[in-house]
């Protein structure tokens, strides 16, 4: 690994402080491409208005005409964190804007049985959320853009269909094909002129909700003065758009914020409460670290091992008792995750080593292919996705891992790295071998496919020869980009707080700091963790490096962040070690 130290335009940094902000945040928000304070206005009214969401005012209407008329709408979830504060932030909303709750259903496809997305099953399980009678409208939440089968289906048994998402369309023959839906909207369709690409599922369906709240204005439901309170859904939305690890450019930062600041000051649904609990977090020093390694696992859990009812249901309660029940069972199920993704983690990097082996033809050398394609018969399919970005963050490479599905075909979970885009390489694939992929779909960053196992060998070679050409060695160099020095008089609690209360997440990352130390003592904990005292600006500091058990030199530089380690009600910054330079160059991750 190669650690970097960012570019701060110094010109920037000194006009955000010349505008109020610190000199530790001014610097880090410069690097950040932060240009003006302007930009650190969280204030809702700075979000991009509904009106530019193309659809979102058809979607309005429809919505508006299905509450008058009393039609029964049935929400489409998706199996994931996003999918499921999607679902309770469309179902909350429109009972908030005045839908009669006995209208309101939902159903969510079961990973493993179902699959991804509004297939024509799940059009036909929705007809029996309202026991024998038929539902009117169907919306789908996080999914939709490229169910063309289901959206077919759907209107051929004469429902409304509303497509709510955030994906990539599908493409035919390289032309971008949408389902033939009443209403589409994403941001990502073509022509739609939303400047937030990057707005998550739940974020989607708040836009739906504003504009659905300025249509039922404008037909004399209620007044501006007396309107129904969208805000309170901010915990939800800021709960999936962090998890849902989407980049957090302006208008995304905006709303996180917004939804941080509603559970630092105890409002919240009881479900998010009782999800903290559950993880041990304090919901008054809540940070967007919380949404993706907390409370957005244990939701996630549900849907990768049982089934997303359960998390749906817990965010839609409004029983506490009831909540704190539901996500103590999410609990439990997360810890046999991971229980499960040990197990297949270990498995598959010993599968990697093989595979770096077997291409250098000399054990344990040499280096991997440009693409990683892991695949065993007892490979749980629930949990390849995580699996796969454990070993794309520890080789550096485009990793697809797959399980066996219940129809015996290999469904596949991929994470990729920046410059090679994984759905358009699933596309190029495709199209140099017909018929090798079932089916394909997702973001650059993230995609899944299916294919028969017998071609798992074929899809490996076709993905490592689109990486080989895609990718040069600059790319496959993985790099830790940091930000520079930390001066002690930052190594504070009143520093991590401050930090800690900032927004950070996609691309705009937590800071890591980069020092050069000399190490006083080192010792291995837990058999795993590398615990070290450094002295750093002429102070003893305490640093810890969690899953490292290699000895470091005497002189090195350490690229870090700022933890508060908390015991027995005393209070010390902790450096928590991302990675080590030692002296030569040598670099260790």
């Amino acid at each position: 690994m190669q650690i970097i130290v960012r570019d701060v335009p110094p010109r920037t940094a000194w006009s955000l402080e010349q505008a109020g902000v610190s000199p530790l945040l001014a610097r880090l928000f410069a690097a950040r491409g932060i240009t003006a304070a302007e930009q650190l206005d969280d204030s809702l009214a700075l979000l991009i208005p509904p009106t530019a969401l193309q659809g979102a005012a058809d979607a309005a209407r429809l919505l508006a005409d299905a509450m008058q008329q009393r039609r029964r709408i049935v929400v489409v979830a998706d199996y994931d964190c996003d999918g499921a504060t999607a679902c309770a932030v469309a179902l909350r909303g429109l009972r908030l804007l005045g839908a009669a709750p006995e209208t309101l259903g939902y159903v969510v496809p079961d990973r493993q049985v179902h699959g991804y997305g509004l297939t024509p099953a799940i059009v036909d399980l929705a007809f029996g959320v309202f026991g024998g009678q038929a539902p009117d409208v169907l919306v789908t939440v996080d999914n939709g853009i490229a169910s063309l089968e289901g959206v077919a289906h759907a209107k051929a048994r004469g429902l409304q269909v509303l497509v709510t998402d955030h994906h990539l369309p599908a493409l035919l023959d390289d032309r971008v094909v949408l389902p033939a839906a009443d209403v589409i909207v994403n941001p990502n369709q073509p022509g739609c002129p939303f400047e937030s690409k990057a707005l998550a599922g739940v974020g989607v369906m708040f836009y739906v909700l504003l504009a659905l709240r300025g249509e039922l204005r404008s037909r004399g439901a209620f007044e501006a003065t007396a309107q129904p309170k969208l805000d309170t859904l901010l915990d939800l939305v800021a709960l999936g758009t962090v998890a849902d690890v989407v980049k957090l450019d302006a208008n995304n930062r905006r709303l996180v914020a917004q939804g941080l600041r509603r559970i630092r000051a105890g409002r919240m649904q009881p479900g998010v409460r009782a999800l903290f609990d559950a993880a041990g977090r304090d919901p008054a020093r809540a940070s967007g670290f919380d949404f993706g390694f907390a409370l957005g696992p244990r939701l996630n859990a549900a849907g990768r091992m049982e089934n997303m009812t359960l998390g749906i249901e817990c965010l839609l309660t409004d029983d506490a008792g009831r909540a704190a029940e539901l996500a103590q069972q999410l609990d439990a199920i997360n810890r046999e995750r991971r229980e499960v993704e040990s197990g297949m983690r270990e498995q598959a990097e010993a599968m990697l080593e093989a595979l770096v082996a077997r291409d250098n033809h000399a054990a344990g050398g040499g280096d991997p292919p440009p693409a990683l394609a892991i695949y065993d018969p007892g490979f749980h399919e629930g949990v390849v996705g995580i699996v796969a970005s454990r070993l794309k963050d520890r080789s550096h490479r485009p990793t697809f891992v797959f399980a066996r599905g219940q129809d015996g075909l290999l469904k596949g979970s991929g994470r990729s790295i920046p410059g090679f885009h994984l759905r358009d390489a699933l596309d190029l694939v495709s199209k140099r071998h017909p018929g090798l992929l079932r089916r394909f779909g997702g973001h650059a960053m993230a995609a899944g496919a299916t294919l028969a196992e017998a071609d798992f060998g074929h899809f490996e070679r076709a993905l490592v020869q689109v990486a080989g050409e895609w990718l040069d060695a600059a790319a496959l160099q993985r790099t830790l980009r940091t930000d520079g020095p930390l001066g002690a008089e930052h190594f504070t609690a009143d520093t991590v707080r401050v930090l800690e209360a900032q927004v950070w997440g996609q691309a705009f990352e937590p800071p890591v700091f980069c020092d050069r130390v000399e190490v006083v003592s080192q010792r291995l904990v837990g058999e795993k963790h590398l615990k070290l005292a450094v002295r750093h600006g002429g102070a003893l500091r305490d640093a810890i490096w969690f899953g490292h058990s290699e000895p470091v030199a005497e002189q090195v530089t350490l690229a870090y962040q700022l933890r508060v380690d908390e015991y027995n009600g005393r209070q010390r910054v902790q450096m928590i070690v991302e990675a080590a330079s030692e002296p030569g160059g040598k670099s260790i991750s």
